[in-house]
C-alpha cells in the first residue's frame, strides 16, 4: 500500500484527508527546519512545530480516529497503533521542552523524534487515510474537515502525553479545558452533542 491518491484533490479541498495531508507536509518541513536553525530561530521553529502537532493530534484524536474506528475496515487496530505512536511522540516532545535547543541532547532526541513522526505520518497516510478515502462518505469527510478546522482555533498549545481520550483530557487541568473547547466546537460543527 502506498500513499493515498490525492492527485485529483485541489489544495483547497474540503476533504479531511487532503487537509491532514497538507498538515503532514507542513510538519515534515518544520521537522527539517528545526535542525537547520540554531538559537532563537530553532526555539521559534520548535514552538511552531509543537503547536502544529498539538492542533493536528487533537483533531485526529477527537474527530478522525473515532470516525476511522467505525468506518474503516480494521479501523480499531489501525487507530490503536496510531494512538500508541502519538503518545510516544508527546512524551518525547515533553522531554525536549526541558532541554537546551542548542545542546547535543536536544539534537539527538529531536533527530529520533523526527524519524518517529515521519514514520507515524507515513503509517497514517498508508493505513488510516487510505481506508478513510475508501470507506468514507464524501459529505462526511467534508464535515470532518470542518470539524478539524474548528479545532485549530482552540486546540492546546502543546501535546499532552496520555490524553488520547476525553476522560484522560479531564485529568490534565487547564490544557484540558482548551481541548474540551476544541471538542465542543468540533461536535457543534458535526451536529453532535
Amino acid at each position: 500500500m502506498g500513499y493515498p491518491d490525492t492527485a485529483g484533490l485541489r489544495p483547497e479541498s474540503n476533504d479531511v484527508v487532503a487537509l491532514l495531508m497538507k498538515q503532514h507536509e507542513e510538519i515534515r518541513t518544520l521537522l527539517d527546519e528545526v535542525l537547520e536553525h540554531t538559537g532563537e530561530e530553532r526555539r521559534h521553529t520548535f514552538r511552531h512545530l509543537v503547536h502544529l502537532l498539538a492542533v493536528h493530534e487533537t483533531a485526529e484524536e477527537e474527530v478522525v480516529h473515532p470516525y476511522a474506528r467505525r468506518a474503516a475496515e480494521g479501523g480499531e487496530h489501525v487507530v490503536a497503533d496510531r494512538l500508541k505512536e502519538e503518545d510516544e511522540a508527546k512524551r518525547a516532545l515533553k522531554r525536549l521542552e526541558s532541554l537546551d535547543p542548542d545542546g547535543p541532547a536536544f539534537v539527538e532526541e529531536f533527530t529520533s523524534l523526527r524519524e518517529s513522526v515521519r514514520a507515524h505520518a507515513r503509517a497514517e497516510e498508508t493505513y488510516e487515510f487510505t481506508r478513510l478515502l475508501d470507506a468514507g462518505d464524501p459529505a462526511r469527510l467534508q464535515a470532518l474537515a470542518k470539524a478539524v478546522r474548528a479545532a485549530e482555533a482552540v486546540a492546546p498549545t502543546r501535546p499532552h502525553p496520555g490524553t488520547d481520550s476525553a476522560a484522560k483530557n479531564a485529568l490534565f487541568g487547564p490544557p484540558a479545558a482548551v481541548a474540551d473547547r476544541a471538542r465542543d466546537a468540533m461536535r457543534k460543527v458535526l451536529g453532535r452533542s
